[in-house]
This record gives C-alpha cells, sequence and structure tokens, in this order.
C-alpha cells in the first residue's frame, strides 16, 4: 500500500492543477490503475465542479460579500487536498469529500 501511494503521489499532486490537471490525471491513471491517485483525481474533479458551479453563480453579483467567501471556502477545500496529497493520506475534504466520492465512483 505505501509502494501504491509514492507511485501516485505525482499524479493525485497533478490533478489539483485546476480542471486541466484532472484530466492529465485522467490519462495519467489510466492505464495502471492506482487506488490512492484515484481518490485525489476524484476529490480534485469535485473540487473544480464546485468552483465553477459557484463561480457562475456568484459571477451573476458584484459584491465583495459574496465573491470572498466562495473564494475562501474553494481555496480552503483545494489546500487540504493537495496537502493531503502530498502527505499521502486519503482523507475526504470537509462537507463534501465523501459525496465526490460517491458521485465520481466510476472515475479512477
Amino acid at each position: 500500500m505505501n509502494n501504491s501511494i509514492e507511485e501516485g503521489k505525482p499524479i493525485a499532486i497533478t490533478s489539483y492543477i485546476l480542471i486541466v490537471g484532472v484530466l492529465i490525471a485522467m490519462s495519467m491513471n489510466a492505464e495502471n490503475k492506482n487506488s490512492f491517485a484515484s481518490f485525489h483525481i476524484r476529490q480534485a474533479l469535485g473540487i473544480s465542479l464546485t468552483f465553477i458551479s459557484f463561480a457562475l453563480i456568484v459571477s451573476n453579483f458584484d459584491s465583495f460579500f459574496i465573491t470572498f467567501p466562495m473564494w475562501l471556502c474553494i481555496s480552503v477545500l483545494w489546500s487540504y487536498g493537495i496537502f493531503s496529497a502530498i502527505q499521502g493520506h486519503t482523507k475526504p475534504m470537509p462537507l463534501v469529500g465523501e459525496w465526490y466520492q460517491k458521485w465520481f465512483k466510476s472515475i479512477g
């Protein structure tokens, strides 16, 4: 398992580079499936789609008090995810991580 984590770390970290990183990581993980990388690909895909969804909604408002909390929330979740990947942990993101694992279980 530990060897699997070390092999999957570069893919897992790549997945957190916006939506492009998710697509690159998915192609890197396509041939030899790595469960650690798959976990983080699902988390990164979820945070990327959440960011896009929130951004589309929030873009209708021109208010710091609406946009700042969105950016703060996304930044905290993204930081949690990438630091978990760097440290070799498979802890889901707070609040939404379990949902991402369920919704994207076929990805990986």
